[in-house]
């Protein structure tokens, strides 16, 4: 073997539709280990029937689940992938081509996204690309939500791509859409942001124009038509969320969960 020895993450609650196709793309790696957020389906067991290694820890949030993961890993290199996306022939062929030495501490990996079924290629989401293969000793994840990977001093990109596929139903969307609603209003409020009427009014339709308009979310058809509306709605469930908690207080965070 020439190039380094990696070691594959996929952290993961709840994805027994998703996890089998990750973990198949994953098949170069030298180890895979799925950190699971104690799932009540069949992850766990679809990850050990594909040879990977499970560790379970409750969730708190996405930075300290992954860190606390890469400690466990047996490689130097990270390759951390979501249960939603796979690995394409050509970031594998590209991975495998790595020198024993990289060059780069960490690798950017462009990614390609889906929206029940269609390739979304504009609508704000076009040019996406993630951090997402790493020297282990170099680089840690920061952020509670929408997490990234800090501290590498030298980062450069793979050919091929990340093969996303986060919503195949308006159910996957829905759930999505009230927990990052919820989590970002939650930050946002401890941040120090407040929220009232004028923002539930004016931000949903400001999203709505810079991702159908600006970001040329209306060449995407129908699809774009219903990623940027939905896009405005979970901005307007952020700043209800946080109106409410500007009024009551941090405790409508603890409600209960969204639907």
């Amino acid at each position: 073997m020439t190039r380094p020895r990696i070691s594959a993450l996929v952290p993961t609650r709840n994805e027994e539709r998703n996890l089998e196709e990750c973990l198949v793309s994953l098949a170069f790696a030298d180890e895979i280990v799925v950190v699971d957020s104690e799932s009540t389906d069949r992850t766990v067991e679809i990850a050990r029937t594909h040879g990977a290694r499970v560790l379970v820890r409750r969730f708190d949030d996405w930075s300290s689940q992954k860190n606390w993961a890469l400690a466990q890993l047996a490689h130097p290199w990270a390759l951390c992938v979501d249960a939603d996306e796979r690995v394409d022939a050509a970031l594998a062929a590209a991975i495998a081509a790595l020198p024993p030495e990289p060059p780069a501490d960490g690798y950017r990996l462009a990614r390609h996204n889906w929206f029940l079924g269609r390739r979304i290629q504009h609508s704000g989401w076009r040019g996406d690309a993630v951090l997402r293969l790493f020297r282990r000793d170099a680089g840690r994840f920061e952020g509670a939500i929408h997490e990234q990977v800090t501290g590498l001093a030298r980062v450069a990109s793979l050919p091929g791509a990340l093969l996303h596929h986060p919503y195949r139903t308006w159910g996957d969307y829905e759930r999505k859409l009230w927990q990052y609603a919820r989590a970002n209003a939650r930050m946002a409020y401890h941040a120090g942001r407040r929220s009232g009427p004028l923002a539930m009014l004016v931000r949903p339709p400001v999203r709505f124009l810079r991702m159908y308009v600006a970001q040329g979310g209306f060449l995407d058809g129908g699809a774009g038509v219903a990623l940027c509306g939905l896009s405005a709605f979970a901005v307007f469930v952020k700043y209800a969320l946080l109106w409410d908690a500007t009024s009551r207080g941090p405790g409508v965070f603890t409600d209960g969960e969204a639907p």
